[in-house]
């Protein structure tokens, strides 16, 4: 097997389950090398009349338990490596969470906010017109990520169905609700985190107009659990976006400070609020640390300072392997993030059954079901975590290992 192929970071991943379950190389080799990797070129013509070349990548990483699920990101940083990684983190997420599916990612190596609205769908076309014979409802199911969004799933649907001729609302999901969207898509990722917290309470014993929270990211993600579990009753003590923070130690009016942002386009100046920067709010005295903006945010160098009981991971690894094991030896429960922000993928789910019967479900049964499989799984990690005396993170990946493998041993990949 060429060495380009195999998944660098997946080895580091792996490597304390890989010694735990004492895995042989066939098994790792099934964990650290893709199924397909697809890298590719294609042109666009720019509205200055010029054609430009865009680099874009699928992988799929492990189809065992069903299609491959995963989203698209427009970025500058996009690489090979990145993607690989974050393939093999969405077949861990599917299985944790309990979907019949694999895991895949997808992205275009672009500034998108250097290119207009129609270039940006040439761009979009054009990758799906790269990948369109490698996906399907029943092969790879793209969606939303970094700098994605539903206009986007909307021409990159339009653009496989021109292809193919007829409509295959099932190919894409986080589309708009008119073109097969599922409701409640667009908080999913929040709402599934405020369960999954939900159903730690009991355990650490967190009142609810007691438990002081704080949340790192003020995006999509970190907004809507921010309003979510102030809606709820908790009180949400601070919130910063990329530029600055607010903190109140008798807690944020959430639905306020969403429309001073909306109005001023920023956090500073709401009233009754003390500025403060994002390492400020990181090391704060809050029962749960909400990190819901960009990776690696608690390192080695802060993890000493972290003085939260729990860390919810809402945004995808923003804790480094060093930090983990800092914040651990302080007995600082975390939450990873394969499990915490799982409830977008649990919803485009939803979406994808609902697309494949023609049959729409409303609001309240999309939450009452992805209710039942966020607590579902946090229950099923922490039995994991009591019998082999883990950490949550290791549990995690023991219960993900294992359904993979399992998936692979069945259809006689493994002995």
């Amino acid at each position: 097997m060429e060495k380009d192929n195999v998944c660098i970071n997946c080895y580091n991943q792996v490597d304390k389950v890989a010694k735990l379950l004492k895995l042989g190389q066939a098994e790792l080799d099934i964990l650290t090398i893709p199924k397909r990797i697809l890298t590719f070129s294609f042109p666009v013509k720019l509205d200055s009349g010029d054609i430009r070349y865009f680099t874009g990548y699928r992988v799929q990483f492990n189809d065992a338990r069903g299609p491959t699920k995963g989203g698209i990101r427009f970025h500058s940083e996009v690489n090979l490596e990145e993607i690989k990684t974050l393939a093999f983190l969405m077949t861990l997420k599917c299985a944790v969470v309990n979907l019949p599916y694999g895991g895949a990612k997808g992205g275009v190596m672009i500034d998108p906010k250097r290119f207009s609205e129609e270039e940006l769908e040439k761009i979009s076309r054009g990758y799906i017109r790269e990948i369109n014979n490698f996906i399907g409802p029943d092969m790879d199911i793209p969606a939303p990520d970094v700098n994605t969004d539903a206009k986007i799933m909307a021409w990159m649907l339009d653009e496989y169905e021109k292809l193919k001729g007829r409509h295959i609302p099932a190919v894409i999901t986080g589309k708009p609700i008119p073109l097969g969207g599922s409701k409640a898509r667009d908080f999913s990722t929040s709402i599934g985190g405020a369960y999954v917290l939900q159903e730690l309470a009991d355990t650490f014993d967190m009142k609810l107009k007691k438990t002081k929270i704080a949340v790192q990211g003020f995006g999509n993600v970190g907004m809507n659990i921010a309003r979510i579990l102030h809606e709820w009753g908790y009180k949400v003590i601070a919130v910063s976006d990329s530029k600055s923070g607010i903190y109140n130690n008798k807690g944020l009016d959430i639905k306020e400070v969403i429309k001073h942002k909306e109005k001023t386009g920023q956090l500073l100046k709401f009233k009754n609020s003390k500025v403060i920067s994002n390492e400020e709010l990181l090391e704060l005295k809050a029962d749960v640390l909400v990190p819901a903006a960009l990776e690696d945010q608690i390192t080695k160098k802060n993890a000493d300072k972290i003085k939260a009981k729990l860390i919810l991971e809402m945004a995808n690894r923003p804790i480094t392997p060093e930090a983990d094991e800092i914040l651990l030896d302080k007995k600082i429960f975390i939450m990873p993030d394969i499990l915490a922000n799982a409830g977008g993928v649990v919803v485009s789910y939803f979406e994808w059954v609902q697309n494949s019967q023609n049959f729409y479900w409303s609001e309240k049964l999309v939450l009452e079901r992805l209710k039942i499989y966020m607590t579902d799984a946090v229950k099923a990690l922490s039995k994991v975590c009591t019998d082999l005396k883990c950490d949550m993170r290791e549990s995690l990946y023991i219960n993900a290992v294992k359904k993979i493998l399992e998936a692979e041993r069945l259809r006689g990949n493994l002995r």
